[in-house]
């Protein structure tokens, strides 16, 4: 029996959300003690200095350049964060609860998320002052560790939440379940706990499926399981994954959020990764597309003897 719903046959196609605000009061947020970062900091701040643009910074930054102010990030419209994307990954876990966009500018390697390049620095930050913009939602998830019923540590991640062992040459034992329901029993170097944004990052080289930003899935990895047919699985991003280290004799292991932060495990112990609630507020330059930024950071089409996309 047809319903009385009609069913549009053409596809939904969903973009991130364009904005049209001006911006007149950016924070600043930079990586120290990098000769790279220091120098795009300095092009940041005498390229937006000139255009009247309030500029804030709650660290030594503001003793150092006059024209930064000293002053709550969270008070800025955007805070522009200067280094690769291990300073982005700090900045997001930061601000995220603080509900701050934040725009990223590559003086790192990769740059998947500071993904304004310092040779078009100077065009990019006008069109961010102008409102020419899009704005693009990345969630987190939230690592707990559980020793017993007490949770004994957690903490935040924008890319992953990693399992692994301390100990070269051994495998640990733990067992996977997904809300509630036994997945695997295995023995491996770890497991990795993936957002779509960390796809790309510590997941991608141990074989895991690359997750485009807007679904709302995670992925867990196996790393360099025993058992070869261990493979990554995708499931729903609301999940509440549990890793549970076995109570056998388990060589030291811990776990790592984002490579930043890290707690040791116990025999016993159980991981709980789910989504954390508040999600990191990213700002694009107009016409960002994500699918040319992976032909571009993975080579994807490139003629490497003449360096040339196909």
């Amino acid at each position: 029996m047809r319903s009385g719903r009609t069913l549009s046959s053409q596809p939904i196609c969903y973009h991130p959300a364009r904005m049209a605000k001006q911006l007149h009061k950016l924070g600043i947020l930079a990586k120290r003690d990098d000769p790279r970062a220091a120098a795009t900091l300095r092009a940041v701040v005498g390229h937006l200095a000139p255009r009247g643009v309030r500029l804030l910074a709650e660290d030594p930054l503001a003793g150092e350049f006059p024209e930064i102010a000293l002053g709550r990030l969270d008070e800025a419209e955007a805070v522009i964060v200067i280094g690769g994307d291990g300073t982005m990954l700090h900045a997001a876990r930061m601000l995220a609860p603080r509900n701050v966009p934040l725009v990223g500018v590559n003086a790192g390697r990769l740059g998947f998320l500071a993904d304004i390049p310092e040779s078009a620095l100077q065009q990019s930050l006008d069109a961010l002052l102008a409102g020419d913009y899009t704005e693009e939602p990345r969630w987190l998830v939230r690592g707990e560790v559980l020793r017993g019923e007490e949770s004994v540590w957690h903490a935040t991640a924008l890319n992953e939440v990693v399992v692994q062992k301390c100990d070269a040459g051994r495998l640990i034992e733990f067992e996977t379940r997904i809300d509630g329901s036994h997945v695997s029993q295995q023995r491996a170097d770890g497991i990795i706990v993936t957002t779509p944004t960390g796809s790309t990052a510590y997941a991608l080289s141990a074989g895991g499926p690359i997750l485009h930003p807007r679904l709302d899935a995670i992925a867990v990895v196996p790393i360099c399981p025993h058992t070869l047919s261990d493979r990554p699985i995708v499931v729903d991003g609301k999940s509440c994954v549990e890793i549970k280290l076995r109570e056998t004799e388990n060589p030291a292991a811990q776990v790592i959020l984002d490579g930043q932060d890290h707690c040791l495990l116990a025999p016993g112990d159980r991981v709980r990764i789910q989504r954390d609630g508040v999600p990191a507020r990213l700002l694009h330059p107009a016409g960002h597309d994500y699918y040319q930024v992976l032909r571009q950071k993975l080579h994807w089409g490139r003629d490497h003897e003449s360096g040339l996309e196909r």
